[in-house]
This record gives structure tokens, C-alpha cells and sequence, in this order.
């Protein structure tokens, strides 16, 4: 059930209601039956993996509280060890079945036959299951929570498995933590307006950025991409552009929405995202990007392998550890990994390039406060971020064609209107395109200034407030991308 469709703008406004009808002792119970029929209408088997998952982290943490108990600290450290190790095994191992397997056994065909050697490794017909990659990272989370004490393990199942199947983020996230989201399900939620119409405007921005912007930019780039032998290089480097924004409106829409719904029903989440593209390096990007993946890998990765605390060379090598296997979590392909530790490199790059720059700017007298200064920082980070995006839309193959085709500007611009023509778009399609990014930018301004956008409206004067609904409503209505013939889009980060 896609956020964007018939059926989810059924499905939630009648849980919803019902969620604050229902007595508080059964909403936990109802919210479980809501967050499994949400999941099990793209796939009914899929829940036995998410009921797996959730029954052996479950256990896992019942078991680590139990060998905290123990008195011998010797034998204590062992069984804690033991049972995580356990959970992350068979968590990991079915997340690499279902995910992976394909991949590796691919991989390891291609490598022995380099060496002269025939092998000939079984395949299954496997479909990915939906969001298994961020439930998997959301009970890992929860045991290492447990292991190191932050939080105490859940004794109650229903409320562990709730905390797991959540519906608003169960097929991309944002990662919760425990820690909040679990000690949120003993809450007693009221109706509150203002907090309600809070979650529904920023619902309603999340659908503008998916079913307007996301759509028309999936239309230009999808039409270069998918044929971009016969494209020139003014063409690719239009589109390599569009799915910069196409990508962050894709995966920012689906997180406000989650992030919104949650707030409806009274329960506050984690922000994943925070105006990557006004980021003034690689390493700032990746502080305001899915900032709950980057917060996981560096909660439960990057410090447990170091962090920065084991000198400059290991900080680098565990800076690029992180970004391979983020790379790797993001899909069963060379190309992503290739894209993960483009990220990496660059940061290593520019904490080598960092006294450079200092002697440059003392030299020079530049002033880093300064708008121009800030403002170039700025482009040149996005020029570094939208080149790996390249590696990320394509694979590798078709990632260096893409590149060489930009670099030579082969083909020349054509004409206005045969650039339009052949990206699918239309004068009409510019246009609004042109006023959605400009909306997409002064909000994104607006958030970068600090400035509460939805609270400003929310103090309005009544005529001016559903002025703003009102449009928001009809625009969505009127220019998103849907009708007869039209098959909703799942959101690109489904696929992870």
C-alpha cells in the first residue's frame, strides 16, 4: 500500500479514527493489526519475515537482561556476547538471503571464471521484501541498545512487535530508535488539534514533493537515463541534475509523510532529512541526508570500529568502511557501492585538502563567513554529491558512458524545444516545474534560516490559513501526476 494511493488515503483516515475512539488498553493491539494489513497488502509472506525478525530480537533481548542478572561478570560479558552475536547472525542471514544472494553468488561465478574456473551456483526466484533493509537496522539498533544498557529489553511482545512494524516508517524508515519510540507506545495520546493539523500540512507538503515535483522530474530523467545512448551531453548533465532533486523530493516525501502521520496519532519521530543541498561539504551533506541511516552507521559502526579516536589513518579507513557498506545496504550492486565509497573518498580527500586550504585562506585573507564564500562551498559540494548520484541512478557501465558523454558535451544543445521534446516535457511542464523548485527551495530556505514554516501558517489569520490549504489541496489535485492510465510510483527508496 503506497503512501500515494487510493487506498492509503482510505486506510488512514479510518485508523485514525478509530485509534482515538478505541479505549487506550487496546490501541497498541490495534495499531500492531493496522502496521500488518498496511505490510501484508504488498506481499502477505513478507510478514513472516518481519514476525521472524521481530520474534528472535525479541528473545534475544529477554536473554541479555536475564545474563545481567548473573553474578559471575566473566560468564555474564559471554552470554551477552553470545546473544547478540546469535541475533545479528540470523538477522543478517536472512537479510542477506533475500537481499544478497543473487548478488554474491553472481559475483563469485564472475570471479572463478576470470581464473579458468566453471561453477554453477543454485538461483531461487526471490522478490525483495519491502523495507527489509530498515526493520533489519531497527532490531539490530534495539539489541546493541539493550547489550549496552541504554534502554532495558521490552518484556511486553506486542509492544516490541509495534515498535518493529510501525506502519508510517515500516518500508523506508526513518530508522527509529528505541529509546524514543518505544517509551512513546505507553502514552496515553489525545486529540490534539493543533498537533493533528501540524501532521496533516506536513503530510500535504510531502505529497506535493512526491506527487508533483518527484513525478514530472521522474518523467525528464527516466526518459534520458533509459536511452541514453542516443542522448547528448547537454541532455545527461539536465537530467543528472533533476535527479539530484528527484531523489531528495522522492525519499524527503515519503519521510515528512511518515513523519507527519506519526504526529496525527501523537507520536513524535526522528528528522531525517535537514537541507542537504545547502550543506557546505560532502561531511555536512551526509550530517543532513537520511540522517537516520547516517546516525545508525555512526552509532553502531563507525564507533565501535574507532571512530576518530585511534589516529587519522584509522579514522579514514573506518570513514571508508562505513560508506562500502552503506554503499552495499543501499543495493545488491557494484554501482552502489561504487557510489558509497565515492562519498567516502571524498571526505578522505578533504580532510587531506583541509591545511591546503587553510594555508590558501590565510594567504588570500578569504573570509568563511562571508555569502559568496559560503554560497561557493555550497555549489561545489553539490557538484560532488550529483556526480556520485550518477553512479547511483545507473550501473557502472552505464555510469562512465553517462560521464564521458557530459565531459565531451557530445551531440551539441539541439534546440529549446527538441531538448524539451525529447525529456518528455512540455512548455507547460517547464513552467511548473520552474514554481515547484522555486517552492521547494524557499521552503527548504526557510528551514535552513530556522524558520518554522507550517508553525508561521498555523498562527495566521483564518482567511489566510485555508487560503494556504486550499491551495496546497487544489495544486496537488490539479498538477500531480496521476489519472486513468496512471500507475502510482513507489517511492526509489522501496527498492532498499
Amino acid at each position: 500500500m503506497l503512501f500515494n494511493s487510493i487506498e492509503f488515503l482510505i486506510f488512514f483516515p479510518t485508523a485514525c479514527l478509530l485509534y482515538y475512539l478505541i479505549p487506550h488498553r487496546f490501541r497498541c493491539a490495534f495499531l500492531l493489526v493496522c502496521s500488518y494489513f498496511f505490510y501484508m497488502c504488498w506481499n502477505p509472506g513478507y510478514a513472516l519475515l518481519l514476525l521472524t525478525s521481530t520474534v528472535i530480537t525479541y528473545a534475544s533481548g529477554l536473554l541479555i537482561a536475564s545474563a545481567d542478572r548473573m553474578e559471575d561478570e566473566a560468564e555474564r560479558t559471554r552470554r551477552k556476547k553470545l546473544y547478540v552475536a546469535l541475533s545479528f547472525v540470523s538477522n543478517l542471514a536472512i537479510l542477506f538471503f533475500f537481499k544478497y544472494y543473487a548478488f554474491a553468488a553472481d559475483t563469485i561465478v564472475r570471479l572463478l571464471q576470470t581464473v579458468g574456473i566453471r561453477a554453477r551456483i543454485p538461483a531461487f526466484d526471490l522478490v525483495l521484501p519491502v523495507g527489509i533493509s530498515f526493520y533489519t537496522f531497527k532490531v539490530l539498533s534495539y539489541i546493541m541498545d539493550v547489550y549496552r544498557k541504554d534502554i532495558c529489553a521490552e518484556r511486553n511482545f506486542l509492544k516490541y512487535a509495534l515498535y518493529v512494524s510501525f506502519f508510517p516508517q515500516i518500508a523506508a524508515g526513518p530508522i527509529e530508535r528505541s529509546k524514543n519510540l518505544l517509551t512513546q507506545l505507553d502514552e496515553k495520546h489525545k486529540f490534539e488539534f493543533e498537533r493533528v493539523r501540524s501532521g496533516l500540512l506536513l503530510m500535504l507538503y510531502g505529497y506535493f514533493q512526491k506527487v508533483v515535483l518527484s513525478e514530472y522530474l521522474a518523467i525528464a530523467v527516466n526518459s534520458v537515463y533509459d536511452s541514453y545512448k542516443e542522448r547528448t551531453g547537454y541532455q545527461l548533465l539536465v537530467a543528472t541534475v533533476l535527479f539530484a532533486f528527484q531523489i531528495y523530493c522522492d525519499f524527503d516525501s515519503y519521510s515528512n509523510i511518515a513523519i507527519g502521520a506519526a504526529r496525527v496519532m501523537g507520536f513524535r519521530t526522528m528528522e531525517n532529512f535537514n537541507t542537504p543541498y545547502f550543506a557546505e561539504s560532502v561531511a555536512d551533506f551526509w550530517r543532513r541526508w537520511h540522517i537516520s541511516l547516517s546516525g545508525w552507521f555512526r552509532d553502531y559502526l563507525y564507533i565501535p570500529l574507532g571512530g576518530n579516536r585511534k589516529g587519522e589513518f584509522r579514522r579514514q579507513l573506518n570513514l571508508m568502511i562505513v560508506f562500502f557498506v552503506s554503499g552495499l545496504w543501499h543495493g545488491a550492486s557494484w554501482h552502489f557501492v561504487v557510489w558509497g565509497c565515492i562519498n567516502g573518498a571524498w571526505q578522505v580527500i578533504g580532510r587531506w585538502l583541509k591545511p591546503t586550504r587553510k594555508k590558501i585562506q590565510e594567504l588570500f585573507h578569504v573570509d568563511e563567513t562571508v555569502f559568496s564564500h559560503k554560497l561557493l562551498r555550497m555549489l561545489i559540494t553539490f557538484g560532488l554529491i550529483d556526480f556520485s548520484w550518477i553512479f547511483f541512478r545507473a550501473d557502472f557501465r552505464q555510469s562512465l558512458s553517462v560521464i564521458k558523454k557530459i565531459v565531451r558535451i557530445g551531440g551539441g544543445w539541439i534546440t529549446w524545444g527538441g531538448n524539451m521534446k525529447a525529456m518528455g516535457l512540455t512548455y507547460q511542464t517547464v513552467i511548473l516545474l520552474c514554481v515547484s523548485l522555486l517552492i521547494l527551495f524557499l521552503s527548504d530556505l526557510c528551514r535552513y534560516r530556522k524558520i518554522d514554516l507550517i508553525d508561521v501558517i498555523c498562527r495566521q489569520g483564518l482567511w489566510l490559513r485555508w487560503l494556504v490549504y486550499l491551495f496546497g489541496i487544489f495544486g496537488i489535485l490539479i498538477f500531480g501526476v496521476y489519472g486513468p492510465g496512471y500507475d502510482a510510483q513507489a517511492f526509489i527508496y522501496f527498492q532498499f
